[in-house]
């Protein structure tokens, strides 16, 4: 079995004029919630063994507090950003299979469309929440539609 955490990057400024979507660096309240949400997973002990992250800023920088939390290095993976669900389960299904336990750090639609699609699960995900899914496959090639259950929804609210 196979664990997934679908994150959303924390909340991201949009105060500066005429920066590009992809450039958007977090906000204050960003900046707090990304070290505490890591925390909270690093507390509950779940045990994030690597971590992908797309190539926007905000979403590198929530990644960034995450791999801080798990003593971790990111790897960034251009095909998040603005990624479809599709897209999304397809980078998953490219993990290397000794790892058990990953998080894909991206955007919305995406990252909630992902949830459902793998399963079937519809939820809101707002910024810098985590959807924990299981997944019963031995190999991440193995991922497919309906393939996982929810396990927990956490956001920084609750």
């Amino acid at each position: 079995m196979k664990t997934l955490l679908l994150a959303r990057h924390a909340k991201s400024d949009w105060d500066v004029a005429g920066l590009r979507d992809h450039d958007r660096p977090l906000n204050a309240r960003g900046h707090r919630d990304a070290p505490a949400m890591a925390q909270r997973l690093v507390d509950e002990g779940v045990g994030v063994q690597r971590i992908v992250s797309s190539t926007a800023t905000r979403a590198r920088s929530t990644a960034d507090a995450y791999a801080a939390a798990f003593g971790l290095s990111v790897s960034e993976e251009p095909a998040l950003y603005a990624a479809s669900a599709r897209a999304i389960l397809g980078v998953a299904a490219a993990l290397a299979d000794d790892v058990d336990v990953a998080m894909l750090v991206g955007h919305n639609p995406g990252m909630a469309d992902a949830v459902a699609e793998l399963t079937g699960s519809f939820v809101e995900l707002p910024t810098c929440a985590v959807a924990e899914c299981a997944i019963e496959v031995g190999s991440w090639a193995e991922l497919i539609e309906g393939s996982g259950r929810l396990l927990r929804l956490r956001t920084p609210r609750d």
